[in-house]
């Protein structure tokens, strides 16, 4: 029997991801949250709850110290984060979420839980617990038995 190449299914996770992230913002922008970008949103998830410095910051991002500063002076701007006095190292910053910030993961994870509870109507809430489960499970066995604890955006 021939070797036939099946990789749909890594394209179409790539397609649900996308399709998610780009539902999700167009519900945020409806919101007022029309300056927040795909990138934002995991940089968030590394802030909260009790913030990052710069170089954490980066880190989990996967990206350089000037891109994750770039992303930080963004999001003081447009009233998202506050660099504050690091509460150790009096040399250094921590970027925390202000309450626009943490209004923004709120009402981030209103949409999302929405979008995965229609996900379930449309499949049933057993198949998505299983989907929850393989996925996870998938994703650890590529990454020695844990989640990985850095997230590169890729747009």
């Amino acid at each position: 029997m021939e070797f036939v190449p099946n990789y749909d299914l890594t394209l179409l996770l790539g397609l649900g991801f996308r399709t998610a992230i780009d539902d999700l913002h167009k519900h945020l922008a409806a919101l007022g949250y029309d300056d927040v970008r795909p990138a934002h949103g995991f940089a968030f998830h590394r802030l909260a709850p009790d913030g990052a410095t710069g170089n954490e910051l980066a880190e989990f991002l996967d990206i350089t110290k000037q891109a994750a500063s770039e992303m930080v002076d963004y999001l003081e701007q447009h009233g998202y984060v506050v660099r504050l006095p690091h509460p150790i190292d009096r040399r250094g910053k921590i970027v925390t979420l202000t309450d626009r910030g943490w209004s923004c993961i709120r009402a981030t994870e209103a949409i999302l839980s929405q979008m995965e509870a229609q996900w379930a109507a449309i499949i049933g809430a057993k198949r998505m617990e299983e989907l929850r489960a393989d996925l996870r499970q998938l994703i650890m066995a590529a990454n020695g038995g844990t989640l990985p604890q850095k997230f590169r955006p890729t747009w």
